[in-house]
């Protein structure tokens, strides 16, 4: 998707406020060392199960990288393998093909700030072997893999447009999630423009995913793809931009596929940041040029919205052949000062009919993701 401008400065994490909202803990930072390094997860000399492998850049696991641990899973399990990743930077880029089923992503302290995976790679970047990655080549972590989990991790993209005023692809995506059925819980995604593409292996498969009380942040379409995706109690971070014009940026821009249903929905989250006040959209639709029949689909409910979000123009049109109004776009039962409504016809409102048809049940399906991800000990 296309840049705005270049920004200076760099990333600021919202913390506080918001977090109360949304019924969180703010944790303290870990330790500098930890006494157990996998925490409660045991260590490669006691096992939760042999299914169970350790990652630790110090060299005390199996594996002193993600990448080298991901491929040392067998391929279609006939049950998921754990990574439980000790605290640490991780700067590396990911692969977890779609061979790689049922895998988990553990941090090993139960506080995602503890446990990152980040690199600095941008759309256009130049590759070794000529070319630029691309906005999908940019990913730090890409997920492939039906059954995907992942819990306490921050997947990261440090890279910044004033570190680079050469390259004009800024597009650098944090973590790239396609298969069906992933599943975040308390995870953080950082980065500025394209942060999070919650997106499909193909145009014809309709990949569900959910992410629960995790921290998303950015500033250009942050979170953009055509999965049908669930965002419940999470915290959508705008942030700020040294540019000239307004908006910022947005928030969304989904890609939903014309023949699904159901694209993103965002229920009981906080958006909010540092950016000035109505300096940010809530969404424009995307119509990739992969598929220029899309009919992006969001749906924003009970959510808490603050002055940084543009009350009287939340949506515009991404181009000029396709208008926000024919997207699928609708609101239900927000608050906050970015939620008002003092232009009505740009506030799409969902009657409490059409709202039932909106929730995380109908949208994941027959899937039921549950809490934990903690590996079960063999023989219990």
């Amino acid at each position: 998707m296309s840049s705005l401008t270049p920004l200076i400065g760099r990333r600021q994490v919202l913390a506080g406020g918001a977090a109360a909202f949304l019924g969180l803990a703010v944790a303290s930072p870990a330790r500098a060392a930890h006494v157990l390094p996998f925490g409660r997860y045991g260590s490669p000399r006691h096992r939760l199960n042999d299914r169970t492998l350790y990652v630790d850049a110090g060299g005390r696991g199996d594996h002193t990288t993600v990448q080298a641990a991901v491929d040392a899973t067998p391929d279609a399990p006939a049950e998921g393998w754990t990574l439980v990743i000790a605290a640490g930077t991780y700067r590396e880029t990911v692969l977890v093909p779609q061979p790689k089923t049922g895998l988990c992503f553990l941090g090993a302290t139960g506080d995602a700030r503890d446990v990152e995976i980040v690199y600095d790679n941008a759309a256009g970047t130049p590759k070794p072997e000529g070319g630029t990655y691309g906005t999908s080549g940019s990913a730090t972590t890409t997920i492939q893999a039906d059954g995907f989990t992942a819990a306490h991790v921050t997947f990261a993209n440090d890279w910044l447009r004033a570190d680079h005023p050469d390259i004009t692809g800024t597009q650098a995506v944090a973590a790239k999630v396609m298969g069906d059925r992933s599943y975040f819980e308390r995870c953080r995604f950082l980065g500025h423009q394209d942060t999070l593409y919650a997106d499909t292996r193909a145009l014809a498969s309709f990949a569900r995913q959910y992410y629960r009380q995790c921290h998303i942040e950015g500033d250009v379409d942050f979170v953009f793809g055509r999965a049908t995706a669930v965002f419940e109690r999470c915290e959508l971070t705008t942030l700020a931009r040294d540019v000239t014009f307004r908006p910022y940026g947005f928030v969304f821009a989904p890609s939903t596929a014309a023949a699904n249903p159901r694209g993103y929905l965002a229920v009981r989250c906080v958006i909010n940041g540092p950016a000035a006040d109505a300096s940010f959209g809530l969404a424009r639709p995307w119509r990739p040029s992969s598929d220029p029949t899309a009919l992006p689909s969001l749906v924003v409910r009970e959510t808490w919205m603050g002055s940084s979000i543009d009350a009287a123009t939340p949506y515009v049109d991404m181009t000029s052949g396709y208008h926000w109004q024919d997207a699928r776009f609708g609101e239900f039962h927000n608050v906050g000062p970015g939620a008002a409504i003092p232009v009505p016809e740009n506030r799409p409102q969902l009657t409490p009919e059409q709202a039932t048809e909106h929730t995380p049940g109908s949208y994941l399906g027959d899937w039921r993701p549950g809490p934990a991800l903690l590996p079960r000990p063999s023989g219990r």
